[in-house]
C-alpha cells in the first residue's frame, strides 16, 4: 500500500479544568505568545484557546473530567479511508468515541496512548 503520512500543524493539549487558567496564563503572560480564546461547541471540551506556536497551532482545550493533561497530534494523509484500512491491517484501530469530529476524519492512538487526529 502506498499510504503516506505527515505531521499536521495542529497540536492539542487537553488540560484539566483545575489547571486551565494557569496554563493559558503561562502561554500568554510568561511565554508572551499570541493567545486567543475561540468559540467551541463540543460535548467534551468546554473552552479552547488558540496559541501561535511557531509554524504550529497549539490548542489549549479545557476538559472538565480529566485529571491530567494529554497532548494530541494531527496526522495528515491524502486518503483518510485508505489510510484507515492500512492502519487497521497493521493493528491500529480507530477510536472515534474519544471526541466528536467530522465524519471524514478519525482518531487513532499509537501503542503508548498518544492520540492523533487523522485528516486530509
Amino acid at each position: 500500500m502506498n499510504t503516506k503520512f505527515e505531521g499536521g500543524i495542529n497540536i492539542a493539549i487537553k488540560i484539566p479544568k483545575s489547571k486551565y487558567e494557569q496554563t493559558v496564563a503561562f502561554y500568554r503572560d510568561v511565554l508572551k505568545l499570541k493567545v486567543s480564546e475561540k468559540p467551541i461547541e463540543n460535548p467534551t471540551v468546554s473552552r479552547t484557546h488558540e496559541v501561535n506556536f511557531g509554524n504550529n497551532v497549539l490548542w489549549l482545550d479545557c476538559v472538565d473530567n480529566y485529571t491530567h493533561s494529554e497532548t494530541w497530534l494531527e496526522l495528515k494523509t491524502a486518503d483518510v479511508e485508505k489510510a484507515t484500512r492500512y492502519l487497521k491491517a497493521n493493528g491500529i484501530d480507530t477510536c472515534d468515541e474519544l471526541e466528536k469530529i467530522p465524519d471524514d476524519m478519525h482518531w487513532i492512538m499509537d501503542p503508548a496512548g498518544t492520540v492523533f487526529i487523522l485528516s486530509k
